[in-house]
């Protein structure tokens, strides 16, 4: 993607698309998401505020809405009852270390929200396990964690459980939904590699069909499942589209999508974690420099 618009103007427009879906969960799973919301923002700022002054750059660097939009993407990975501290800590870490200690925006190799995220995740697995579910669930799994482990009924079985929706997870198919259309409008602007996005969502429904099996009790999903039971959509449209960290040219945008949307799903279907979003993410990250020289 080439655009000769202002950063802060882009970000701006990302913050804005990320609303509907920000909204909605809210809607969803309550008025933690906002404050949530307002703890990753106020942390951030306050980090970049702080990294600024220690780096001795300028402070109009402090406005120009990297750092909300790293918070908000915070704020929409992490459960609504994550401890404050914790949100804190990955806003920390993901300003200070995913974005100022490669140099400040535009050096960083890797994505700061999922730097951020991934800290915490290994470091409080605990308290990033729980999600809010319907009151008639009867355990703390989301339709992924049941997807993957229980093998005791056929898919269309699953499908009466209370952790699903209609055509994927209770309440995420509807961030997911909101998702979509706030990454479509992104699309639509040329604010985002268009690339990036259809890629990781066409390998994660290919590999997606192979491990649907049919829908017997070793399924994991249909491809829209897949897509609309977690943060599949929402990652695929904000996250991995991050203009710094992603490649180039074409060829190596579609390679760089393959290599996300792969281990995205090795990590949902065999890994030891639900979802495997953040992982793939800094892995493409890591692979961005290679790709970018070897199909320039």
């Amino acid at each position: 993607m080439t655009d000769r618009r202002s950063t802060r103007e882009i970000m701006l427009w990302v913050a804005a698309a990320l609303m509907p879906a920000l909204l909605t969960s809210g809607y969803w799973f309550g008025w933690q998401v906002l404050v949530q919301a307002t703890v990753a923002v106020i942390a951030a700022l306050v980090t970049e505020l702080v990294c600024l002054r220690l780096r001795g750059a300028s402070l109009v660097a402090l406005g120009d809405g990297s750092a909300l939009v790293t918070a908000l993407l915070i704020a929409m990975a992490l459960p609504p009852a994550t401890p404050p501290g914790v949100t804190v800590g990955a806003a920390v870490f993901a300003i200070g270390l995913g974005k100022h200690a490669f140099g400040g925006l535009g050096q960083n190799l890797f994505n700061p929200a999922m730097v951020g995220y991934a800290m915490v995740l290994v470091s409080f697995p605990a308290a990033l396990a729980t999600w809010p579910l319907p009151p008639d669930a009867v355990s703390g799994a989301t339709l992924l964690d049941v997807l993957k482990h229980d093998h005791g009924r056929t898919l269309a079985e699953l499908r009466l459980d209370p952790v699903a929706g209609g055509i994927g997870a209770w309440g995420f198919e509807w961030i997911a939904a909101a998702s979509l259309a706030g990454g479509l409008l992104l699309v639509a602007k040329g604010l985002v590699a268009w690339r990036v996005s259809i890629g990781i969502l066409v390998t994660c429904s290919l590999l997606a069909m192979a491990m649907h099996d049919s829908g017997s009790t070793n399924s994991l999903g249909t491809p829209v499942q897949q897509w609309f039971s977690g943060g599949l959509i929402l990652a695929a449209f904000f996250v991995a589209t991050d203009p710094v960290t992603h490649p180039r040219s074409p060829t190596a945008q579609w390679l760089f999508a393959l290599v996300i949307g792969s281990t995205i799903m090795a990590i949902r279907g065999y890994g030891n974690y639900p979802d495997g979003i953040a992982f793939g993410i800094l892995l493409g990250n890591a692979c961005a420099p290679w790709l970018d020289r070897r199909w320039p």
